[in-house]
């Protein structure tokens, strides 16, 4: 059996979404982007994308555009070459796999897996903004580029769990009812393919975050009829 969308959200109302600190007025003017189409948006071709898309980004890289502004592209410090040599199958070699998750935008069931990223040794220090956002309203409109994953992707540290082309599942494909037993490992990610580009229109809440303190409120309904965003 596969899950249909009101199982999916009776279990995981709410999607959350980790982002570089102060990129929430990029993500209401542009929408919440893959790698991929940031860097269209940017418009970074040549060796610059390559090195961005198809090769380990050990730090965040900036970008910048004349008319855009400025963006952040985040460091991929959980995953390593060697880790997804040992991990990859159905021939995939770790090229490959980078540009696969770049072209995706990625969100957590749970909270508790959110704060574990946060309090993650790479991240613990620095502050984050994380977007928590409507689970129906985004299936509602985006199902069809939606995937489900049973293990963290963008992970190869400590283990290198085995990962392939089958590894991102539509909804229509994701075993939900036969993990019904695995926790929190019933469904770790779920993925967007190319972006969410009308998220702003159904986030909930956006806080910045230092492990699992809550530091500022960035933004919510309440906030925006305060006047405190502008457009």
């Amino acid at each position: 059996m596969t899950v249909a969308i009101d199982e999916l959200i009776s279990q995981y109302p709410t999607l959350y979404h980790m982002a570089a600190k102060g990129s929430w007025p990029s993500i209401q003017r542009f929408g919440l982007l893959s790698t991929s189409r940031l860097l269209d948006l940017f418009e970074i071709h040549g060796e610059q994308r390559w090195q961005i898309e198809a090769m380990h980004r050990p730090e965040n890289v900036v970008i910048q555009h004349d008319r855009i502004g400025v963006a952040v592209v985040r460091d991929q410090k959980p995953m390593s070459d060697s880790g997804l040599m040992r991990a990859l199958q159905d021939g995939l070699t770790p090229r490959e796999w980078y540009k696969l998750l770049n072209r995706r935008v990625f969100f957590w069931l749970t909270r508790d897996r959110l704060v574990r990223l946060l309090k993650a040794r790479a991240y613990r220090d620095d502050v984050h903004t994380v977007l928590e956002v409507d689970a129906r309203e985004l299936l509602n409109r985006h199902a069809d580029r939606v995937n489900l994953c049973a293990l963290n992707s963008g992970c190869t540290k400590p283990m290198p769990h085995p990962r392939g082309r089958d590894t991102f599942l539509p909804l229509s494909k994701y075993p939900f009812h036969e993990r019904r037993g695995s926790g929190d490992n019933r469904v770790v990610e779920l993925s967007v393919l190319g972006g969410v580009p009308d998220i702003a229109e159904y986030t909930l809440r956006v806080v910045d975050m230092q492990g699992d303190r809550e530091v500022h409120l960035v933004w919510s309904p309440r906030k925006r009829r305060k006047g405190a965003i502008r457009r």
